[in-house]
């Protein structure tokens, strides 16, 4: 099943707005990752790296946007729901996934130093586990990579 061909005004329009949560980060000078999870066509959950800020490792967009997606729907099993990231999840995000039981992850840029959905491992497709996410990766994936290069230049040259 080609989820963009099922529906790829609604894929940009979430990914558009993890991207508003990942320039929430960068504003506050984290690392600009953003995240939303979608439960019946709405979005319930929100995140943005904060890890810096709050001087906790866990910190991060997708954990923030999960925690607020079971506290919508007063449960952890988000079997129903989807999350877009900007970026391909960390190992501890890719295990949050599989232990919320999310139906699909949607990111945008890759993450060859520690993605866990295809860079490094895949984590949320492991066959050992007992849930796998569905992968739908590259959505606006320029916009996603764009916003995280011009992050890490800007804090080369400070």
């Amino acid at each position: 099943m080609n989820i963009l061909r099922m529906c790829p005004i609604l894929k940009r329009e979430f990914m558009r707005e993890a991207l508003i949560e990942a320039q929430k980060a960068y504003s506050i000078g984290e690392v600009p990752i953003g995240s939303v999870v979608v439960y019946n066509d709405k979005i319930i959950g929100r995140g943005h790296n904060l890890r810096e800020t709050r001087k906790d490792p866990t910190l991060h967009a997708e954990i923030m946007a999960i925690q607020m997606a079971s506290r919508a729907l007063g449960g952890w099993r988000l079997i129903d729901c989807d999350i877009y990231v900007t970026v391909e999840p960390c190992p501890m995000c890719a295990g949050a996934m599989v232990q919320g039981r999310l139906r699909r992850l949607i990111f945008g840029a890759s993450d060859p130093k520690s993605g866990c959905a295809g860079s490094i491992y895949n984590l949320v497709d492991d066959n050992r586990f007992n849930h796998r996410l569905e992968i739908v990766s590259g959505i606006m994936e320029s916009e996603c990579r764009d916003l995280m290069k011009s992050f890490f230049k800007a804090r080369r040259y400070k």
